[in-house]
């Protein structure tokens, strides 16, 4: 029986991607290993969104590169945004690579998979992720994606329900929805749908407990969105909407297309039509030109928005984008790494304060696994809940007393099966 090895660095969707892939090689007889150098076949998914993670990436290259050398048999396909559109100067640059496809594609293993004549499933997680659409159209200044992924392309509706359906009864309790920019889904489909079209559908499907979405865009979130957000159960009340930036000139040069006034009443329209929401957002620090001075008000920002959670990065320049060819990246990097402590210490200190309002209050938890004797799963507004018990509570919803918070999780009591 031949078998195969993933790798995956990256987002949710590479994640997806790579469950689906799994499932198909699985299905034509190969059996999965967590050996490299055990593997007939191994596959990487890869990612380009900070430098950091192309560093890993070819670190893992170039000791495949040794493998393939000492065990020439092995099959090694490369897949996500470390690969370009133009692949010769890929075969040019690592030979010992078998198979190239882009990031989304449908990729054709020659003679050992065809994927273009199969659809199938992937095994279903309680908390499985769709894609409903590639690719992104916005062109941030510093975001490598639309090079990569290409142009936005939704998926039809009735094509991600048939999916979603079959991950409910695969035993996926809670749906992930997953694009670039999921506020934008459904403009180049017939009729032009939307995200909220979508969650009605998706709403409907018997089994799904929680449908969650990311990642949303500032400029393209609308207010039927918001209002179908609040009146919909199983859509959870939790939001990731990158703000990148708390400088209105910064926001500018990263090409982002609003000001931090529409960002605040996008705020105050969310807070205000969605009860007990919570909200999380990105910020990057050091971008090219960011004077100190513009870095406080970011500080300041973040101060006054008092976000759940904070996903901060130091700017690295990615190829192809605008602020590589066109800024100097001019910010050091211990200047950068000292800004990035400064945004997560400062996102501590809220989210204590924010978590700390728990304590007394019974949560409603999906309950994901078990860590160090411990089940864990999350709140509708994606709190980190932990809760000692000796019965089997994986994939049931859960009542917990919270009796203790910290900055990242929850910990308390299991009071009752929901």
């Amino acid at each position: 029986m031949p078998t195969y090895y993933a790798w995956t660095i990256g987002c949710q969707m590479n994640h997806v991607e790579t469950d689906r892939l799994s499932a198909l090689l699985e299905s034509h007889g190969y059996k999965h290993t967590t050996i490299a150098e055990q593997a007939d076949l191994i596959v990487l998914n890869t990612c380009v969104v900070r430098d950091s993670a192309q560093n890993r990436v070819e670190n893992k290259l170039m000791r495949l590169k040794h493998l393939k050398t000492a065990q020439p048999e092995i099959k090694i396909a490369l897949t996500g945004c470390f690969v370009t559109d133009d692949l010769l100067e890929m075969r040019h640059r690592y030979p010992f690579i078998d198979y190239f496809f882009q990031a989304g594609s449908q990729p054709t293993f020659d003679d050992l998979v065809d994927v273009t004549k199969y659809v199938l499933p992937y095994p279903a997680a309680i908390s499985s992720g769709i894609t409903i659409m590639q690719g992104c159209d916005n062109f941030c200044s510093y975001c490598v994606v639309p090079y990569r992924r290409g142009r936005e392309k939704s998926r039809p509706i009735v094509e991600i329900v048939q999916e979603a359906r079959c991950l409910v009864d695969g035993g996926a309790r809670e749906l992930v929805l997953l694009g670039q920019n999921v506020d934008s889904y459904g403009h180049d489909l017939e009729g032009k749908p939307d995200l909220a079209d979508l969650l009605v559908q998706i709403d409907k499907i018997e089994g799904v407990k929680r449908i969650r979405f990311l990642t949303n865009h500032p400029k393209d979130m609308s207010s039927k969105l918001i209002r179908t957000i609040a009146r919909l159960e199983k859509v959870c009340k939790q939001l990731n909407l990158p703000v990148q930036s708390g400088d209105n000139d910064i926001l500018q040069r990263m090409n982002r297309g609003y000001t931090l006034q529409h960002y605040y009443n996008l705020l105050s329209e969310i807070r205000s039509g969605v009860a007990d929401v919570a909200i999380s957002t990105d910020i990057i620090v050091g971008f090219p030109g960011e004077a100190n001075e513009q870095f406080e008000n970011t500080l300041r920002f973040l101060e006054k928005a008092r976000f759940d959670t904070v996903h901060v990065a130091m700017y690295s320049p990615r190829p192809q984008t605008k602020a590589s060819r066109e800024y100097v990246d001019d910010v050091l990097p211990e200047e950068k790494e000292r800004r990035r402590k400064l945004v997560e210490e400062m996102q501590a200190s809220i989210a204590t304060e924010i978590n700390s309002t728990f304590i007394g209050q019974t949560v409603e938890v999906l309950v994901e696994g078990r860590k160090r004797g411990k089940w864990h799963g999350r709140t509708q507004s994606d709190k980190i809940v932990f809760f000692e018990h000796p019965d089997n509570w994986l994939g049931h919803l859960v009542l917990v007393r919270v009796e203790y918070s910290s900055p990242w999780f929850l910990r308390g009591s299991l009071v009752s099966k929901c």
